[in-house]
């Protein structure tokens, strides 16, 4: 008598299995690929929205609910060019960000119907090429408020929004994104390290109201030359912050292209006792806001760092399209992924740039 099948590893264990194996890769830019389509403000209402009294155009999230077949599209070229993962389409899905629009009140649907947009996706996927497993994370934005900094020059003390206002977005946020069935949480794009850790607090809250957890990837932005975050502090600082929350991973994304990231990957693949993630905007924007890197001088600058032996996961943010995944995914084939380093347990603070003692 045969045996029986196995068991498929629930989400947790096969991304864990996925990172083990080999480096994996994550979708491209979202926004900039909607910009391909040419929307109108007809795309964004739907019929749903049409009466809403706010203008809606630019408001990318709201296509999972009213263009659901162009977000489905991407997602599904994504995992055509090779993304082992892609992010769900809720950059913005907060009561937070959606307060631009007057839509705060419908944060839960945007939210469930983006994992169900994506799902799809992986779903026709994972049928196309059978034994395949391709994941959903849902994208947690940076917010368009800061906790760190006031909006205000002559009112240094003022914020213009609230740590449990924050944390209450977020949990909202959340608690959609895991109803919907994503298989891990991604707080990206950090300029405010303040805001993601509101954020990861929000995510435990919920946790342990489920009293399940999952695994939560971070990635944070360097916004300039400088090295630092927009709220000042350092890589390393940055990563003292936040290692309390025992992520499955941390990385950089967005703001610098990837040659300009490197020394900051290089530190944290050094320090980091969780997987290491990169995935850059294909250069820095041109004086039309547009991005020239090509794929194969994206790919170039990623397999670089897989061949140093700094990365468990690539992939690209704003510029970066379906054809760059396809090659930084090629490059990337058969090189190993980071080892995670081995530290002697000390007493490592924060504020701005590192404090170890020891």
């Amino acid at each position: 008598m045969s045996s029986p099948a196995p068991r498929p590893l629930d989400s947790t264990q096969a991304l864990n299995a996925l990172f083990a194996a080999r480096i994996a890769v994550l979708d491209g830019a979202m926004g900039s690929m909607i910009q391909t389509y040419k929307l109108e403000e007809p795309d964004f209402r739907g019929e749903r929205f049409k009466a809403h009294p706010h203008d809606l155009k630019g408001n990318n999230d709201l296509l999972c609910l009213t263009r659901p077949d162009i977000v489905e599209q991407i997602h599904s070229d994504y995992f055509a060019a090779g993304a082992d993962i892609v992010e769900t389409n809720t950059f913005s899905s907060t009561s937070i960000g959606q307060a631009d629009y007057k839509l705060e009140s419908i944060v839960t649907d945007l939210n469930l119907a983006a994992v169900a947009v994506a799902r799809r996706a992986a779903q026709k996927a994972e049928a196309a090429k059978p034994g395949r497993r391709c994941f959903v994370a849902g994208a947690i934005g940076p917010l368009n408020r800061t906790l760190s900094m006031s909006p205000d020059v002559n009112r240094p003390d003022y914020r213009a929004v609230t740590w449990d206002q924050v944390v209450t977005a977020y949990a909202e946020q959340v608690r959609a994104l895991l109803d919907g069935g994503v298989d891990a949480l991604l707080v990206e794009t950090i300029f405010d390290t303040l805001n993601a850790k509101a954020a990861l607090f929000a995510i435990e809250l919920v946790f342990d109201e489920r009293g399940s957890r999952m695994p939560v990837m971070i990635s944070v932005t360097i916004t300039d030359a400088s090295g630092r975050t927009l709220s000042g502090q350092t890589i390393g600082a940055f990563y003292q912050s936040i290692a309390h929350a025992k992520p499955f991973s941390v990385g950089i994304n967005c703001a610098l292209g990837g040659r300009a990231m490197r020394p900051y990957v290089e530190e944290l693949a050094a320090i980091a006792d969780c997987y290491v993630t990169c995935y850059p905007n294909a250069g820095l924007p041109n004086a039309f806001g547009g991005y020239d890197e090509t794929p194969e001088e994206m790919a170039a600058v990623l397999g670089e760092f897989a061949t140093s032996g700094f990365v468990n996961l690539v992939g690209g943010c704003c510029g970066s399209t379906p054809q760059h995944i396809a090659a930084i995914a090629k490059v990337v084939q058969g090189k190993a992924a980071r080892t995670l380093p081995a530290h002697t347990p000390a007493l490592r603070l924060s504020g701005l740039e590192t404090l170890a003692v020891g």
